[in-house]
């Protein structure tokens, strides 16, 4: 990995470690804050989507399951420069589970025991929501294992609820 990648890697974890704490501050409840980091991560996910067609000459995926598939394989790399494995699928192909190699947000974290109901890293359930979102997924999305909690890894399910209808941009009234 580059100096430079690793230096705006760093930069971005600990600009990451002051935004949580400034939500701690502001609500002082742990169930705020994880809905604001994941409202957070949904504006982000949302972008990503245009960032990720625009640099990369893929197709479009044609179902759920090749979806998961790019953002466990691409979109994580490209983003965050981590790697990410997917797996656990149910029978139906509506719930997967994807592994991070590495996560880059707790670096240099160490979760208090009075925090331990937050949920440091739900920005990423956000970003998936959204991005899902834009290519007409609506999913539901939670960390399943998380090394600040004592598990190993960072594992996030991913949950189909539903297909949506794709619909035309609105018309421009001028």
């Amino acid at each position: 990995m580059s100096r430079e990648l690793r230096v705006n890697g760093e930069l971005f974890t600990l600009t990451y470690g002051s935004l949580v704490a400034q939500l701690l501050e502001d609500y002082e409840n742990h169930e705020e804050v994880n809905k604001q980091l994941e409202k957070i991560g949904y504006n982000m996910g949302v972008r990503m989507v245009d960032d990720f067609v625009a640099h990369r000459n893929t197709e479009r995926c044609g179902n759920f399951k090749e979806s998961c598939s790019t953002l466990a394989k691409d979109g994580f790399r490209m983003f965050l420069g981590v790697g990410a494995s997917i797996g656990q699928w149910n029978e139906d192909e509506t719930e997967c589970v994807i592994s991070l190699e590495e996560n880059p947000l707790i670096a240099f974290v160490e979760l208090p025991s009075e925090h331990s109901e937050l949920s440091y890293s739900s920005v990423y359930c956000g970003a998936i929501k959204g991005a899902m979102e834009v290519i007409q997924y609506k999913t539901d999305v939670t960390i399943q294992k998380d090394p600040l909690k004592g598990d190993n890894t960072t594992e996030i399910k991913i949950k189909l609820l539903e297909v949506m209808e794709d619909q035309p941009p609105p018309e421009d009234d001028e």
